[in-house]
């Protein structure tokens, strides 16, 4: 601390010696001028010059002062003294006063009203503010008014040694390849290596002042990082190794790494491997792991133990991208030797072909052989095979074959015309390991023999008109054999021999294996005869060959005159002019249509249902009388009143029916006389029975009879339901829980019923 304060102290008096020697001449030059360099604004001081004066004499202008100068950081015991205001009209008597105005007046600069001594108060810091602008005046320090106008000056802040020099971004980081030999910063060592060091820490020093005494300075750290470049080569950890793998190993499938280790990182460090000598180049191939940089060995063909028991490769591994700079230090490739063992597996039997293909007459018989398929097992322990078809590729079971020596036969008949090739798989199974088998596809072709005799193409029809010509063609017919012989179709054409001297048609036989038909005369008449029928003979040029007779229908019709069929039907002849049959068809259909709907119509309306009982408001079986009051039996005729039962319809000996509306209408008949309440009921039951057997409109059913009134004075009380709801007789409803779930509930109603009424 104390020599730092002695610097600043040293550093203050130098700046004060550089200031003093800048403003002496212009002070020591202030008296020599002391008439022209008083302030502007006083007159007094200046003597009037005559205009010849002004002419003659040059004109000088006064001092004019615009700056002061305070040092920064200055914090003495007392305020420290900037500069001092003074005008001409000041004869030193205490009438003037000094007044300072603007940036920091009052609060950091401060003047002396009397003697115009200007103070700074506070410490200042050029980097905070560099000068301040300020206003100054003379005003009568009675009356305020102002003796000249206001003055503008700055102060400005004079800099010193107070702030030590900063790396703004530090620490930094930089980047240099290795074995660089020049930089920025020099590396003070040659062929700097990354793989041996890859990170410096360099701290570095900056002063001001050009390095003198009194300067400050500042550190920063520099790491300094070497980047890579590709100055190693990639290097097996071993020369030789070893690997082991099971002949049935999958192609593709990796049986071994290795490794070439390059010192270098990233790019540099990126290896690609080659087999480069070896047995087993077409066997084995090698990639390169990207992610790893190894070398993965895999399989390419089938492994054999059998064959050959072990591999010898060489393998070479060589760097990606290899820098011309370092060339000369190569090469960046190395070698290492691979040893592959085959070790042996239990593998499934071979067959002799990996596919078959036999041939079979579609006439060839049950039993024979068709063709024989043969397989091994390649292992030293040679299991004897067994083989067997996969019956999901002979769902019909057309094929058998031999377990033992591989002999397919034919189970059933064959036919070239359904099914000309059977693909069947043929299964070879290791007798003492079942597990162990092997497929092969079998595909037998059906060879055709001469079975299917010729037959028309098609249906024909021909048409002959009746002003046809002789030896017009009537038709050209086509045959078909669904045989295939190797020579193509040929076909015969004949009639059957008691046809050969038909009188009306005759046959040609055409280059294209057609035939044509031909008229023998012309006149032929559809009333005479309107179809006639040829058979035909068709045979084929096979052995032996074959043949069938088709029939080809000839119908007569009528043509226009240019041979244009028009009508091949003898109703035609009856037909009216004009109108074909066609029309006739439509019209008579028309016709019983309209009938079917008109009877539909008739029958409906003959037979629509009427209701059976008429709806009458007054009916009074319809009325509900209450009773609750029964007869006394047989004997009481007192109380039961007849009266009620009759109807009031019948007094006249009418009685019409209510349930029915009857077809015929009768006179009445003379009905009984009203009988009085005494009558016995026997003998009225008689009367209306003997009524409803008389009438010949009563149904043949039951008619439903209210009885509203039973009578009065029972000992046996009332029989009504109406009333049962409030009987005191007691009754148990817990039966109806053991009805089931659905009667559980009506159960626990009817309970809570019973045992409202008991509380």
């Amino acid at each position: 601390m104390p020599e730092r304060l002695t610097e600043m102290l040293m550093d203050t008096w130098t700046s004060l010696i550089i200031l003093w020697i800048t403003v002496l001449p212009s002070i020591c030059m202030a008296p020599m001028n002391q008439s022209q360099v008083l302030p502007s604004g006083s007159s007094t001081g200046l003597k009037r010059l005559t205009e010849e004066q002004r002419v003659l004499n040059r004109s000088k202008r006064g001092w004019v002062w615009n700056q002061m100068f305070v040092l920064e950081e200055f914090s003495g015991p007392e305020p420290i003294l900037v500069g001092r205001l003074h005008t001409d009209l000041d004869p030193g008597s205490s009438k003037i006063k000094y007044i300072l105005s603007g940036d920091g007046a009052g609060t950091i600069f401060v003047i002396n009203d009397k003697t115009g001594d200007i103070h700074a108060m506070k410490r200042l810091d050029r980097e905070e503010k560099a000068e301040y602008t300020l206003t100054a005046q003379a005003v009568d320090r009675d009356t305020n008014k102002p003796l000249e106008p206001p003055s503008e000056f700055i102060i400005k802040v004079q800099d010193i040694n107070d702030n030590a020099p900063e790396f703004v971004d530090g620490p930094y980081h930089a980047t240099v390849p290795e074995m660089s030999i020049v930089a920025i910063i020099k590396t003070a060592l040659p062929n700097m290596d990354r793989e041996a060091k890859e990170e410096y820490f360099v701290v570095i020093q900056a002063k001001d002042m050009g390095g003198h005494m009194g300067g400050l300075s500042g550190t920063t750290t520099v790491t300094i990082t070497l980047t890579d470049v590709n100055d190693n080569p990639p290097k097996f950890a071993q020369s030789l190794y070893h690997f082991s793998v099971m002949e049935d190993v999958a192609l593709g499938e990796p049986i071994g790494r290795v490794k070439a280790n390059d010192l270098d990182i990233g790019e540099n460090a990126k290896s690609s491997y080659d087999i480069i000598e070896g047995d087993g180049m077409d066997i084995f191939e090698i990639t390169t792991d990207a992610q790893t940089q190894d070398g993965i060995i895999r399989v390419r063909k089938p492994l054999d133990f059998e064959t050959k028991k072990s591999y010898t490769l060489k393998v070479e591994a060589a760097n990606v991208h290899i820098d011309p700079r370092f060339i000369s230090g190569g090469p960046f490739k190395d070698t290492a030797t691979v040893k592959i063992v085959i070790e042996d597996a239990d593998e499934p039997p071979v067959f002799s072909s990996p596919t078959y293909l036999l041939e079979v007459h579609e006439n060839a018989a049950i039993n024979s052989v068709i063709g024989q398929v043969a397989a091994h097992d390649p292992d030293v322990s040679s299991s004897p095979i067994r083989f067997s078809i996969d019956r999901h590729t002979d769902l019909e079971r057309q094929f058998n074959i031999n377990a033992e020596d591989g002999k397919i036969t034919l189970a059933t008949p064959l036919d070239r015309e359904t099914n000309m090739w059977h693909n069947i798989t043929i299964v070879a199974t290791e007798t003492s390991k079942p597990l162990l088998l092997s497929r092969v596809p079998v595909a037998i072709k059906v060879l055709d023999v001469n079975d299917n005799a010729p037959e028309f193409a098609s249906e024909h029809e021909a048409f002959l008109c009746e002003n046809g010509k002789p030896g017009q063609v009537i038709q050209i017919v086509s045959a078909i054999d669904k045989d295939d012989p190797k020579n193509g179709h040929y076909f015969l054409y004949s009639l059957l021999p008691e046809m050969v001297n038909n009188p009306n048609f005759t046959i040609k036989k055409n280059e294209d294996n057609t035939l044509s038909i031909l008229a023998k005369h012309s006149g032929f008449s559809r009333q005479k005869q309107e179809v006639y029928l040829l058979p035909i003979v068709i045979s084929d040029s096979g052995n032996p060959p074959m043949s069938s007779t088709s029939t080809l229908t000839i119908r007569v019709c009528g043509c226009s005159s240019d041979g244009i069929v028009q009508s091949c039907n003898v109703e035609a002849y009856v037909l009216p002019i004009g109108l074909s049959m066609g029309a006739l068809i439509a019209i008579l259909a028309c016709i019983i249509l309209l009938l079917v709907i008109v009877v539909l119509f008739v029958t409906l309306r003959r037979h629509k249902n009427e209701p059976l009982i008429i709806k009458d408001d007054e009916d009074v079986r319809e009325n509900i009388i209450r009773y609750d009051d029964e007869g006394g039996g047989e004997e009481d005729t007192e109380a039961f009143d007849i009266a009620t039962l009759q109807n009031p319809d019948g007094i006249n000996g009418f009685l019409p029916r209510k349930d029915i509306k009857p077809d015929l209408q009768f006179m009445p008949r003379q009905g009984l006389a009203p009988v009085p309440n005494g009558v016995d009921v026997d003998e009225f039951i008689n009367v209306r029975l003997h009524e409803a057997d008389n009438d010949p409109t009563a149904p043949p059913y039951d008619s439903i009879q209210i009885y509203g009134y039973e009578g009065r004075g029972s000992a046996a009380g009332s029989l009504s339901s109406l009333e049962s709801s409030t009987s005191d007789s007691d009754q148990n409803f817990d039966y109806l829980s053991e009805w089931g779930p659905r009667f559980k509930r009506l159960g626990e109603l009817y309970s809570v019923g019973e045992s409202d009424k008991e509380t």
